[in-house]
């Protein structure tokens, strides 16, 4: 299929899952729009990257997710949007009682509130271009949960109930809104977490990967950023016309435990 004229903008995404969503919507045909709160010259020369391999349009804008002004105003700077892939997160682990506040707060801002800004910005796009996909990614832990993870817990299980709400407000339209769950793909964000795992856990790297990251996993395997982007270009797809307002899981079983 191809995607282009088509203008996607992908959040977070200098790195790890956006980044390979980024590049899987380009080699679709689309032009990207990267983003992350950093504006260095690898952050632009990402873009030019994409741009060269790919043959489309690609450019980096840099905005704080955790701003709702700024999600807004990333929409606008892009000059137009079809596509939409709320890719933005942060972690942190700890106990409920021990959670710091201002991890929870941040945690809600940049994984939940920033998805509400950003769709709230591109709808009117997506209405005046006739066509748009919202595509929100989600977790496993956005169907499930797991201990000391109660912020993102429960921003992911929020980002899979606002999909719901956006696609039954524009079921009548030539648009649809729909979450990736992916289970456990080896990023920067899921590498930070092992030496913390590791420490809890008193193991080696290579058996919290597999007796703790991947426990629930039953694959046994890490998901790639290359198949959570064949997947958002199949939700972009003529095929998905109908798929709205659902979650489609890359978790290699967890949640089918």
């Amino acid at each position: 299929m191809t995607l282009r004229g088509k203008t996607a903008i992908i959040t977070g995404s200098n790195s790890g899952i956006g980044l390979g969503v980024a590049r899987e919507l380009a080699r679709a045909g689309a032009d990207v729009v990267l983003n992350s709160f950093t504006d260095s010259p690898e952050d632009h020369a990402l873009a030019a990257g994409i741009a060269a391999e790919f043959g489309v349009k690609a450019r980096y804008i840099k905005a704080d997710m955790s701003k709702g002004d700024a999600c807004r105003a990333l929409v606008d700077a892009a000059g137009g949007c079809d596509i939409l892939v709320n890719n933005a997160g942060i972690q942190f682990v700890a106990p409920i009682d021990a959670f710091p506040a201002a991890k929870w707060d941040a945690i809600i801002a940049i994984n939940l509130s920033s998805s509400f800004h950003t769709i709230a910005a591109a709808l009117p796009h997506m209405r005046k271009r006739g066509w748009g996909r919202v595509v929100n990614i989600a977790s496993a832990h956005g169907l499930t949960a797991s201990p000391y993870k109660s912020a993102y817990v429960a921003a992911k299980h929020g980002i899979v109930g606002l999909t719901k709400t956006v696609a039954l407000e524009t079921a009548q339209e030539p648009i649809t809104c729909n979450a990736i769950c992916p289970g456990y793909v080896l990023t920067p964000l899921v590498e930070a977490q092992i030496p913390d795992q590791m420490k809890t856990h008193g193991m080696s790297r290579e058996d919290v990967i597999k007796k703790v990251m991947l426990e629930r996993q039953p694959s046994r395997a890490f998901a790639t950023v290359e198949q959570l982007g064949g997947t958002t270009v199949f939700l972009c797809s003529p095929a998905a016309e109908q798929i709205t307002g659902t979650t489609i899981s890359v978790d290699g079983g967890w949640t089918a435990l």
